[in-house]
């Protein structure tokens, strides 16, 4: 017996009312991409004319389209959300119009998240059926779990039952998320397997099942540079097409995405405007990328490299962090004293190795290149 779980069944109680789903709400922090991107959503959709897999709000080609940026016939203009190769954003696209789920992975900071929320609000309108992997991550967290207060009074019921995220996507049709599954104890991990085989979820209790329908997929997100991951198993990673965002190929991609994006935090906190900071971006790029790669930019020195990423999404945070710094406690225009502090938190992790490499980094490169010498009295002011 097969069964769909409605998910309006299910209620919550809240001291305030929830808006509606799809309503703007001017107070989030931070909107989903549904919402902040929903006049590009509405314009791709009207102007879309190619076909659409079942139950998705666009085609590939608009999906992609959304992703990457572009103009449309009648003008509108769409922001690129990923700055990076166009046939990757393909692949993870076509994928999700297949029967395979998406794995995408990445160092830390390849925007995989980011990616991951976008792909599901252009597909289904709906980026929040979300699971976030932890190392505590249950297994109800991915099947289904039970209203006690329910299940001891009347036993097991379709009223008992409390839908995941997962499963409310497979009787909706919609995509799924799970993010950092290798944070996931492998046994719960491996509750996807028949999910993403036989696109069906057991009910044992209930004697049922719930099939997924048409427009159901699922996108996971993976590193394996950090510490305390669960390799994934040889049977559940077959179960995925492996798609990996790299960093950034030039400094001029990296810098270009760290500025779009600090405008768009910045916006969106209500920083007051600053003036152009795009020679700061580049210098705190600049570092992030000679520390990452162990060679400076000219390719004369070799370098020893900390044990921290060194992401472009640090690399995010320490320019969005020193803006704010600009704005409330300096005079507004972002400086090498806004962005030192922020760098060095990002490269000293360990205090013991990483401050040596920062300090030797600090005497062999920055003190003697062109045109830094402020930002070498500011790193050395917040070294000290």
């Amino acid at each position: 017996m097969s069964v769909s779980i409605d998910p309006t069944s299910v209620t919550t109680v809240s001291d305030d009312p929830a808006p509606a789903k799809g309503a703007k709400n001017e107070q989030a922090l931070r909107p989903h991409a549904e919402d902040a991107f929903a006049q590009e959503l509405q314009a791709l959709a009207a102007a879309d004319d190619r076909p659409r897999p079942a139950r998705w709000k666009l085609s590939p080609w608009a999906v992609a389209t959304y992703l990457l940026g572009g103009t449309l016939a009648d003008g509108t203009v769409i922001s690129p959300k990923y700055v990076g190769p166009r046939r990757i954003v393909e692949v993870a696209v076509t994928t999700l119009a297949t029967d395979r789920a998406l794995l995408l992975l990445g160092v830390p900071g390849t925007a995989k998240t980011w990616v991951s929320e976008h792909l599901a609000a252009a597909v289904s309108g709906d980026s929040t059926l979300l699971v976030q992997g932890t190392a505590g991550t249950p297994e109800e967290a991915i099947r289904y779990g039970w209203n006690y207060a329910q299940l001891l009074a009347h036993g097991p019921s379709r009223d008992a039952l409390v839908p995941s995220p997962v499963m409310r996507a497979m009787g909706d049709g919609m995509i799924a998320r799970v993010e950092e599954l290798t944070r996931i104890p492998a046994d719960v991990q491996d509750t996807l397997i028949t999910i993403l085989s036989e696109k069906t979820l057991p009910i044992p209790e209930l004697g049922e099942e719930v099939q997924a329908v048409r427009g159901f997929n699922l996108i996971a997100t993976a590193n394996d540079r950090d510490r305390g991951v669960n390799d994934l198993s040889s049977a559940l990673r077959r179960r995925f097409n492996t798609v990996v965002l790299p960093l950034p190929e030039s400094p001029e991609a990296e810098v270009e995405i760290v500025s779009r994006r600090v405008d768009q935090l910045g916006r969106s906190l209500e920083l007051p405007q600053a003036p152009d900071g795009i020679d700061e971006i580049r210098r705190v790029v600049t570092v992030f990328r000679e520390l990452r790669d162990g060679l400076t930019t000219d390719g004369r020195t070799k370098l020893k490299t900390p044990s921290g990423t060194l992401s472009t999404a640090e690399a995010i945070s320490v320019v969005t962090n020193g803006l704010a710094l600009a704005a409330h406690f300096g005079d507004g225009v972002l400086r090498p004293a806004d962005v030192a502090a922020g760098i060095l938190g990002a490269v000293v992790r360990d205090p013991a190795a990483d401050r040596v490499i920062w300090q030797e980094y600090l005497e062999t490169v920055v003190r003697e290149r062109d045109g830094w010498k402020d930002f070498y009295r500011a790193c050395r002011e917040v070294s000290a």
